[in-house]
């Protein structure tokens, strides 16, 4: 399991949630992004069914440590799934992307030999 460490306090979680936490806060602070998830925490007490609500993003440091936290981990698979499920939603899909055409080699498309010269007083090296 791993601890998270977010606005001074920390919760507990499985690793895969923990994973797919801070890889989603990443994608979103990529894109200048920042919004509200919910995950699943382990108390104190070792109940299961409590969960932490977050925002992650931009301008949201999230800190995920391993635990030694005695006991097995819980299964909390369906909650990773669907975090790791919105990082491919605010990540580009390259499948997607319009291919560039490339132009034959010395044809004028391609000659981006510039002349530089005197720009602005500064001389090319």
């Amino acid at each position: 399991m791993k601890r998270i460490t977010y606005a001074g306090e920390t919760v507990l979680t499985s690793d895969e949630v923990a994973t797919a936490l801070v890889e989603l806060t990443a994608a979103l602070a990529k894109r200048g992004l920042a919004e509200a998830v919910v995950i699943p925490i382990v108390t104190a007490s070792g109940r299961l069914d409590r969960s932490a609500e977050l925002v992650v993003g931009m301008g949201n440091d999230v800190l995920a440590v391993p635990d030694d936290q005695e006991g097995e981990e819980p299964d909390f698979s369906a909650e990773a799934k669907t975090l790791r499920d919105h990082i491919g939603s605010v990540t580009p899909n390259r499948s997607k992307a319009v291919p560039v055409e490339r132009a034959e080699p010395g044809s004028s498309f391609n000659d981006f030999d510039l002349e530089l010269g005197d720009v602005g007083g500064l001389k090319p090296l």
